[in-house]
């Protein structure tokens, strides 16, 4: 199986300036949670993604007014990307190394014209490998020089 076969086609995409009250609006309109950041709209080469993990934890959570910041403030850049004819066993294995949840889509001219996400795995491939990609994207991740506490 392919990655033109699995993945999310055509998504909504932003600029870096895009503001991020446009970006969360889009989250709204097309029921997703990430959308991808393009060099322009004309060329929609993927440079970055926001998700809505990012504005939580890149605006909302350090006290920046959101309102007033755009998709350049709160992208992951650079982000990972797959071509159409990749397999999608090849992109679960990328997902995993990379440990992201979504992977944006190249046609044969690099411009952005699909994503695969977690729930496009679950729906498309066999149950092992969508509890595999889960299970690896998932590990929590321990910061340098703390310890995991198991009291509650």
């Amino acid at each position: 199986m392919k990655v033109k076969d699995v993945m999310t086609p055509d998504p909504a995409c932003c600029t870096p300036d895009t503001g991020l009250r446009q970006v969360a609006e889009m989250f709204v309109e097309f029921d997703c949670g990430a959308v991808p950041v393009v060099d322009s709209v004309e060329s929609r080469r993927p440079i970055g993604i926001v998700t809505d993990r990012d504005i939580a934890c890149r605006a909302i959570a350090k006290g920046r007014n959101a309102l007033d910041l755009t998709a350049r403030d709160c992208m992951t850049s650079p982000c990972m990307t797959v071509s159409l004819e990749e397999s999608l066993d090849d992109c679960c294995k990328l997902m995993e190394d990379k440990r992201v949840r979504r992977v944006l889509v190249v046609d044969e001219r690099g411009r952005c014209c699909g994503i695969v996400s977690q729930a496009d795995v679950a729906r498309h491939a066999s149950k092992g490998k969508a509890g595999e990609v889960v299970r690896e994207v998932s590990e929590p991740k321990t910061p340098p020089n703390t310890s995991v506490s198991t009291a509650l």
